[in-house]
């Protein structure tokens, strides 16, 4: 049997559909204008920066991006083509690569934080009401957990 939405949880989801591809779409169009960058490449950008000595194994990269080896190979040769990371062969493991963000790629990521920042605060941050956010962030968590 189909348990359908009631009308409120049918405009809540339309609701969070709706406000989270509006986000999304101008997270990526800020970045672009101002950096030449997409959301998810940035995104790969800043998990990288994040990680020890601005490296990462790619298949760990892949994981915590959610990305599949060979849709972040893909991502990964841009911004490779771009200067902004290298990839070089795990000496402790021949099958395995490392993804090293550049100096330019660090540039790059210390240049969009605060653009990026600024579009987070402005469109998210600062138009949801405190507690509404900490609720958003246990429904997403509890989403994550589910998937996971």
């Amino acid at each position: 049997m189909t348990r359908w939405l009631n009308s409120e949880q049918q405009r809540n989801w339309r609701a969070f559909i709706e406000g989270s591809i509006r986000f999304i779409d101008k997270l990526d169009q800020a970045l672009q204008a101002a950096h030449g960058l997409s959301l998810a490449e940035y995104e790969l950008l800043v998990r990288l920066s994040e990680a020890d000595e601005g490296s990462m194994r790619m298949a760990d990269l892949a994981a915590s991006a959610y990305y599949s080896r060979s849709r972040l190979s893909h991502r990964i040769r841009g911004l490779e083509n771009r200067g902004l990371i290298h990839r070089e062969r795990n000496s402790g493991d021949k099958r395995g690569v490392i993804a090293q963000l550049t100096e330019t790629g660090y540039e790059t990521v210390r240049s969009a934080a605060p653009d990026n920042l600024r579009t987070v605060r402005e469109h998210f941050i600062d138009v949801v009401d405190p507690e509404d956010l900490r609720a958003v962030g246990r429904a997403l968590r509890a989403v994550t957990d589910r998937l996971d």
